[in-house]
């Protein structure tokens, strides 16, 4: 599948007139927990010429695409890419530690990655993670709930707790997440993963109690906690050089 990924990358270059940077799996394959039907969700951070950043208009900073293999992808301009690691988005800062890379231009990425610590705001993050959290809440409390909602739940509400614990972005592979959840939410949550690695998308579980009563807890704890959370720096400059040195490879 690496493969075909990467000759659809090489289209989007020609037929878009654009350089890829970087390119990862994003959602529950990158997360570690993807069901037999589950697509491929490819994020890639790409640039133009130098025309296009001297126009006058505003111009499309987005590329998406889907096909008929399942994959679905969504790409970045570079001075998007740049503008939101200032703000600490937490979307872009998955693609830049995600386990799945299909490919890289290492003195952008390193320079990204170096930066993104620096940039990280535990206080941005962690807003974008008990949004997300809340808006499964309602379904996650159904009598039958698809797997995808309580995985996708527990991710962002441990990912939260993480930020709170330990000042740090969250591990992107949600394994590396769950050793701070209680034992027994960790051993269901391995019966879970089994299940839905043998189930498609649109598998209805019935309601686990624990899971649902373990989000609530977690929920109120990340709330009572943001407000000590602190902000990242301004690296505006630093950012700048990023942005024009990528320009100098043209």
């Amino acid at each position: 599948m690496k493969d075909k990924i990467l000759e659809k990358l090489k289209e989007i270059e020609r037929t878009k007139g654009v350089e890829v940077l970087y390119a990862v799996e994003s959602g529950s394959r990158a997360w570690g927990f993807a069901s037999p039907d589950s697509d491929y969700d490819i994020r890639f951070i790409y640039k133009h010429d130098l025309d296009y950043y001297l126009s006058l208009w505003e111009q499309p900073d987005v590329i998406e695409f889907m096909t008929e293999e399942d994959l679905d992808g969504s790409g970045w301009d570079l001075r998007k890419s740049v503008k939101l690691l200032a703000k600490s988005n937490a979307p872009l800062l998955e693609w830049l530690y995600s386990p799945v890379v299909y490919f890289e231009n290492e003195v952008f990425v390193n320079q990204m990655r170096a930066l993104a610590k620096d940039c990280f705001s535990p206080i941005a993050c962690l807003h974008h993670y008990l949004g997300t959290t809340k808006n499964f809440m309602d379904v996650c409390q159904a009598e039958e709930v698809k797997l995808k909602s309580y995985f996708y739940a527990l991710r962002t509400a441990l990912a939260g707790k993480w930020i709170i614990e330990n000042n740090s972005f969250p591990p992107v592979d949600f394994l590396e997440l769950l050793p701070i959840a209680p034992l027994a939410i960790q051993e269901k949550v391995k019966e879970l993963m089994t299940i839905k690695a043998n189930q498609d998308e649109n598998y209805l579980h019935p309601k686990e109690v624990l899971i649902t009563d373990f989000l609530m807890e977690t929920v109120q704890f990340n709330q009572e906690n943001a407000s000590g959370l602190g902000s990242g720096k301004k690296m505006s400059e630093e950012l700048d050089g990023v942005f024009r040195g990528m320009m100098k490879y043209y």
